[in-house]
This record gives C-alpha cells, sequence and structure tokens, in this order.
C-alpha cells in the first residue's frame, strides 16, 4: 500500500519533477520575503494555523464564498468548532488586538492556509501566503508603502509581466448608496446571471462584479469610483499620487473588489500577466478599516497584502535556483571532505560533498548534478586544493578559497 498527498495538495521535495515542487525555488522565495519585510520594517508574526469558526465567519464575512463554502471546519473533542485558516488577516488582527497592541503596528507572515476548492493548477486547497498587516494606520501613505513593498518584492523574484490593479472600494459613509445602485442594475439583468450571483444581489452585490461567468453581462455596471465620497475620493488619489512618485505603473480597475467581504476603500491586485487567465494574480490586498470592529476590538483601521507563493512559484516556471556555491570532490577520502565542507560553511558557503566514499569519477557526475557554479578539487588537507568555475582553473590554499569565493560570487 502507498499513500499519496490529499488531492488538492503536493508535496516540496528535492528529486521533483514538476517546479512547483522544487524545494531550492521555494527557499529562494521566502528567504526574498524575508530580506523584503524587514527592509520595510516588519517584525515577524506567527499565528495559529486553525482559529475559531467565528472568528472567520464575522472577519471575512458571512456572505462571501471563502466561508459559505471552503472553510475547513470541525468540532473538536472539547466541542468548539474549529476552522483552518483560510486566510491570515483576520488571525493577525486578533492577535493584535488579544496583544493589547496600541499605535502604529506592523507584522509579516508566511505560512500555509487552507480552502476546500475545486483543485487545479495555481489553486490548491493546501496553499502557501506571505503577507503583512500595518495596523492603527489610517494615512494613505500607509497603504502606498504596503503596495510597494509587494511591488519590490515581486519585481525582485522576477515575476514576468508583473501588473498592479488598483480600485477604491469606498466606505460606509458612500458604499451604501452605490449598493442600491448597483443592486437595481443587477435586478435588471436577472435573467442573464448565474445562479449565485443571483443569490448575492440581496445579500452582497459587489461580490457579483467578481464573478467571472457573468462578467460578459456587466461592461457597464455603474462604478464605485465614480459614487465615492470626499474623504475617500481624496484618500484613492493619495494613493494614486504616491505610487505615480514612487515610479510604481498602475491600472486602474473598476470591476476589481477582491474576494472577501472586509476591504474598504483601497483594493489592489497584482498579476502575472503571462499565467494562465484563469489563475493569474500571484497577490493582493487593501484596506480593511472596520474588520477588528467586527471581531469585537476597538476601531482599528489597517491595510495589508497577501501573496501566493505557489502561483509565483508558477510564474516563475521553469527558472533555476542554484542549492550549492561549492561541491569537494575528494581524492583523499570523505573525511578530509566533511573538515574541508565544515571550514567553508563557517564562512559563509553553500557546500556539499560525497559522504560515501565512491570514486573520483562518480565525485565529478555529482558535482554537475548539484548544479555547482564552483568544484573544489582537493588531494588532501594539507595540499593546495584545485578550484573549477566557469571554465578556469585555480590553484591556492584551502584557507584562502573562501575569501576568493566571497569576492568573486
Amino acid at each position: 500500500m502507498s499513500f499519496r498527498p490529499p488531492k488538492g495538495t503536493y508535496d516540496v521535495v528535492a528529486g521533483a519533477s514538476q517546479p512547483i515542487s522544487d524545494p531550492q525555488i521555494w527557499r529562494s522565495l521566502l528567504g526574498e520575503w524575508e530580506v523584503w519585510a524587514e527592509r520595510f520594517g516588519y517584525p515577524l508574526t506567527m499565528t495559529p494555523v486553525f482559529e475559531s469558526t467565528e472568528l472567520f465567519e464575522r472577519g471575512v464575512g458571512g456572505s462571501s464564498e471563502v466561508v459559505t463554502k471552503q472553510m475547513y471546519t470541525f468540532e473538536d473533542k472539547g466541542g468548539r468548532s474549529i476552522t483552518l485558516r483560510p486566510e491570515g488577516t483576520a488571525g493577525v488582527v486578533r492577535a493584535f488586538l488579544n496583544a493589547g497592541g496600541q499605535g502604529a503596528w506592523k507584522g509579516a507572515y508566511s505560512g500555509p492556509m487552507f480552502r476546500y476548492e475545486r483543485p487545479q493548477k495555481g489553486r490548491y486547497r493546501q496553499f502557501w501566503q506571505v503577507g503583512v498587516e500595518y495596523l492603527d494606520a489610517e494615512a494613505p501613505d500607509a497603504d502606498s508603502e504596503v503596495i510597494e513593498l509587494g511591488y519590490r518584492y515581486l519585481t525582485a523574484v522576477g515575476v514576468p509581466g508583473l501588473e498592479l490593479r488598483l480600485n477604491s472600494l469606498g466606505d460606509s459613509e458612500c458604499r451604501p448608496a452605490y449598493l442600491v445602485q448597483l443592486s437595481t442594475y443587477l435586478n435588471d439583468r436577472r435573467e442573464k446571471l448565474c445562479e449565485d450571483s443571483v443569490d448575492l444581489i440581496d445579500v452582497n452585490p459587489l461580490r457579483v462584479l467578481d464573478c467571472k461567468v457573468c462578467e460578459p453581462y456587466l461592461t457597464d455596471a455603474p462604478e464605485m469610483t465614480d459614487n465615492l465620497c470626499d474623504a475617500c475620493r481624496d484618500h484613492f488619489q493619495s494613493v494614486k499620487t504616491s505610487l505615480e512618485a514612487l515610479n510604481i505603473p498602475y491600472v486602474q480597475d473598476p470591476r476589481l473588489v477582491r474576494g472577501l467581504d472586509y476591504y474598504t476603500r483601497t483594493a489592489f491586485e497584482f498579476i502575472g500577466t503571462e499565467l494562465d487567465a484563469a489563475q493569474n494574480a500571484v497577490g493582493g490586498g487593501g484596506r480593511y478599516d472596520g474588520l477588528a470592529e467586527s471581531i469585537g476590538g476597538r476601531r482599528t483601521p489597517g491595510v495589508g497584502l497577501a501573496l501566493g507563493v505557489d502561483r509565483i512559484v508558477i510564474a516563475l516556471g521553469s527558472a533555476e535556483a542554484a542549492s550549492i556555491d561549492v561541491y569537494i570532490v575528494s581524492e583523499s577520502g570523505a573525511g578530509d571532505a566533511l573538515l574541508a565542507a565544515s571550514v567553508l560553511r563557517q564562512d559563509g558557503l553553500r557546500v556539499d560533498f560525497d559522504t560515501e566514499g565512491r570514486s573520483v569519477k562518480a565525485q565529478f557526475r555529482a558535482a554537475t548534478r548539484s548544479g555547482a557554479g564552483t568544484t573544489l578539487v582537493m588531494g588532501g588537507l594539507d595540499k593546495p586544493v584545485d578550484v573549477r568555475t566557469g571554465g578556469s582553473r585555480l590553484t591556492m590554499p584551502l584557507e584562502e578559497v573562501s575569501d576568493w569565493m566571497n569576492a568573486t560570487l
């Protein structure tokens, strides 16, 4: 009997044939995320992978498809209703409130999320997100900073065809009148809409704009940005002005509503335009000024983003990332290679070698398979080593290799 990963999941393991399962790409992306999150001043935040079901029902929104169809919910042995987290923001806001947070606060997270969806390329039942939340921050520059972080990271890792889409969803002052206008428009077209969209008209008409099936019938739908109050219009204009000053291009998209109910004012998505059109969003986010209150906390304006690492991996395709810098081929045995590798590793290099004492020929084959940019051939710890890289060969004492490598890499 053999076991396979559950439907809608996959393993990330060395030797896998698919890019989505390549551990080195994942290590590179997750490591780069930590660099950029720290650069923007977002400390690490860790919350449980399961929470009270009510947190998501109240926070994410009872009318959202995430809550109504996709959550992994179960009763634990204490009779409590528990849900595997379908997204990261509600848990981070809860943690901030539980800690008695006051004043502007930043946090960055990374981890698996869970949604019971129909599995397909780019859409999994367990998927990995990285993200940030900026809480107790109401100024539009907070929105711009969060957007910039996502844009700089995605640019740095090389997502092809990257496009930022931007919209404003208004707030409790101007959105109600717009929703009445939108509901009237949708009711006039009920017969053309899919069953799910019809069910949403009286519950959350804004979500109908996100339906790909109904999209052809909504081309002249009223737009939120034409109905913004002065405060929301000024906020949105300030975000756009800041993005232009930061040289971050964007496309204003009046159909962009995002998939969760807690968003207000700024909403944005990052699109990989070279990905399949059905699953081309690699991340997004927005402002959620009422979320903390919806889960029983004090008013805590906030803005955040979440990026789908699975989608980013797919967008990068078969891009290769070397897992090691140096492979040691030892003519004097594995023991010498072990000691030499220890010296180089302590100097910051990524090093591998053969522990099984195979022939020099077999070690060279392993060096080629490793993808290392440099092969170091040693005949003993007391002898100069032969350094082979990029078609050239150098001879030097072992103790000089690290300085030479660090200057070369």
